[in-house]
């Protein structure tokens, strides 16, 4: 046990530092690393229907301490197995003379994490949290690089927010997004020359909504709640939670460099998971024909192609996009899915999320929103063999919609299909939580590529931004790689978007993006148009890792990264900056004198691979020019 006048908790290796404090009954708290403050103090608390617990707080002179010392495998994440230790304490709050909420961190070398139990008011075993005041406070000269989040019930048929906007690098603080409406986590911050600070939030189920950070004064971000007008504006914005129960795990991932910031664990490292597996998933590489193709490819004849295809990349699994259920047909399905088998190849099968939040008209429509029918749909694809489902369209928030997530998972388990999620909410740490769970979209996507030139012309800029935020707390289906020069059905230059990025820049893409389950932009047309040693690199290239580390790079510039599956090292980098950059990499992970293989680009953006050899101080110097890449493999 601690006392209350400690007010202080620290990492295990003393570097990271929480102080805890109640002055005037105001509860807060401060983060510091390395004796330099990262959050200056910022408010915690809570107000209910049963209670104010953000003022007037007692904080109770005992404090309940504990060590975390766990392991856990997961090979669906950026590390296969971790081990997370940190210091716990619990802070009790009294109100009135009555324990109201406890206050639990969890402080490990690099992260912090707490959340609040709340505990019966008189005779209340329920309450309804009507605001979140928890709150982060920036020092002067901390910059932004921030996801707007969109206004409810707007873009494609009123599907929106869906996590597809674009994020702002190096901004100042001050701002509240768009329209006023906040920012979607995870956030990045860069406080001066101290280093870096990701915030996010883990463990959201059917017990809770997902949350926002809305942009305030004087360097201050708040915890916000969905807004009113999301799914239609059907369900409450405010959760309810039984008493007594807890709030999810805000999460603070603090670093001098980004290292701490990609390669965090924290979003899994606190929650547990919500059900057993009912048999072990495979994680597989795919095709799909939607991205080059579009809805019009959704016929037997394409499927049936892109499983040839598929099944020549040595890939287990074909994704048959939407309108599948007037475009094919059930029976067809049927056949595909036989023929698929016999080439060791699954389907996965897309849906609508429906129900009565938006107006996406494809199908399948009415099944994943309703029980009876879901279940029966599910116990269909089982009978036939089906890997899983891409439920798409779910556009909000609130705990309603948390629920259908947890029950669609759920319901999927029982007859062992895995889930990916698109048009739909950040994963809060259900990589652990679902053990079906494969990925979710929550990112602006590679349909965008095909949708306009300017995604295009930006492509390396967001995906220089998106393994230090939205693919540092979670798995991230992109669905890219492309090998086509131009986004459509004939790979030609007289209609669509033409891809800026290079080959190689699409092979390091496939290391640098981070999902378990991965359905590439290639074609069937890219065995004989795209280079061999491209192609060959997609047919063996990884989507499940051991360890991951950072190398280098800078939010919207570029980014170099390492991963590792088994003994086998991929080091990938891509470049957004209009300058070729030159740099000499430190890669400890090889010996001084190893012979390595490098893919890299010429200025022209030509694609090659040649020999590399690590020096003495277990150096490569590499360069990469402007929308191009390099890819190291041992």
């Amino acid at each position: 046990m601690l006392k209350a006048e400690d007010k202080k908790i620290t990492s295990p290796d003393g570097k990271l530092v929480v102080q805890i404090s109640a002055n005037a009954g105001l509860p807060s708290y401060s983060v510091s690393y390395n004796g330099k403050i990262f959050l200056k103090p910022s408010p915690i608390g809570l107000k209910t229907n049963v209670g104010d617990f953000t003022k007037d707080v007692v904080l109770n002179d005992t404090v309940l301490s504990n060590s975390i010392d766990n392991t856990y495998a997961l090979p669906n994440i950026k590390k296969s197995q971790v081990h997370y230790q940190a210091n716990e304490a619990v802070f009790l709050c009294s109100k009135n003379g009555k324990r109201a909420i406890d206050i639990i961190f969890r402080v490990s070398n690099n992260d912090v994490a707490f959340r609040y139990k709340v505990y019966p008011q008189r005779d209340k075993l329920s309450c309804v949290v009507n605001e979140e005041t928890s709150g982060f406070i920036f020092p002067e000269g901390t910059t932004t690089f921030l996801c707007p989040q969109s206004k409810p019930m707007v873009g494609f048929a009123r599907t929106m927010p869906s996590y597809e906007t674009s994020y702002t690098p190096d901004a100042p603080m001050g701002e509240n997004g768009r329209d006023n409406n906040g920012f979607t986590f995870p956030s990045l911050f860069k406080v001066g020359t101290q280093g870096w600070v990701l915030i996010s939030e883990t463990g959201v189920d059917s017990r809770y909504c997902g949350s926002r950070l809305i942009g305030r004064a004087d360097g201050l971000y708040t915890i916000g709640f969905p807004m009113e007008g999301e799914n239609n504006g059907n369900g409450t914005a405010s959760p309810g939670i039984m008493l007594p129960g807890y709030t999810p795990w805000r999460t603070i991932t603090v670093g001098e460099t980004l290292a701490p910031i990609m390669e965090t664990t924290v979003p899994f490292d606190v929650v547990e998971p919500r059900y057993e597996a009912s048999q072990k998933y495979e994680y597989t590489k795919g095709t799909w024909s939607w991205i080059m193709k579009m809805d019009g490819a959704t016929v037997y004849d394409v499927q049936k192609q892109y499983i040839d295809f598929s099944a020549a990349m040595g890939y287990n699994t074909v994704l048959v996009d939407a309108l599948w259920d007037t475009q094919i047909g059930y029976k067809k399905i049927e056949e595909l899915a036989k023929y698929g088998a016999s080439k060791n190849v699954s389907l996965y099968l897309w849906y609508n999320s429906n129900g009565y939040w938006n107006d996406a008209p494809q199908g399948p429509r009415g099944i994943m929103d309703n029980t009876i029918a879901r279940r029966k749909e599910m116990a269909w694809m089982k009978s036939i063999g089906v890997k899983g489902i891409k439920v798409d369209f779910f556009g909000g928030d609130k705990q309603v919609t948390m629920k259908l997530y947890e029950d669609i998972l759920y319901d999927a388990n029982d007859y062992g299909i895995m889930v990916i999620f698109h048009g739909c909410t950040l994963p809060r740490g259900w990589e652990r939580m679902y053990p079906n769970y494969a990925a979710s979209e929550a990112v602006l996507a590679s349909e965008n590529l095909h949708f306009g030139q300017h995604s295009c012309d930006n492509e390396a800029f967001n995906a220089c931004l998106h393994p230090f935020i939205r693919n540092a707390v979670g798995s991230m289906d992109f669905g890219g790689s492309a090998l086509n020069k131009f986004y459509n059905s004939n790979n030609t230059p007289n209609r669509g978007t033409k891809r800026v990025t290079s080959d190689v820049y699409a092979l390091a893409t496939a290391v640098l993006f981070q999902s378990g389950v991965q359905h590439f932009a290639l074609a069937p047309n890219n065995l004989t148009d795209a280079p061999a040693w491209a192609v060959d690199f997609m047919k063996t290239v990884p989507t499940t890792w051991d360890e991951v580390r950072f190398i280098d790079g800078y939010p919207g510039k570029y980014a170099i990264i390492a991963r590792r599956q088994g003994d086998k090292w991929y080091v990938a980098g891509i470049n957004a900056q209009k300058e070729t950059i030159k740099l000499k990499l430190k890669l400890p992970m090889f010996a001084a004198g190893s012979q390595l293989s490098l893919y890299n680009d010429d200025a022209a953006l030509n694609g090659k691979i040649t020999p590399l050899k690590i020096n003495k101080k277990q150096e490569a110097e590499i360069v990469i020019p402007c929308n191009g890449g390099i890819v190291i493999v041992n």
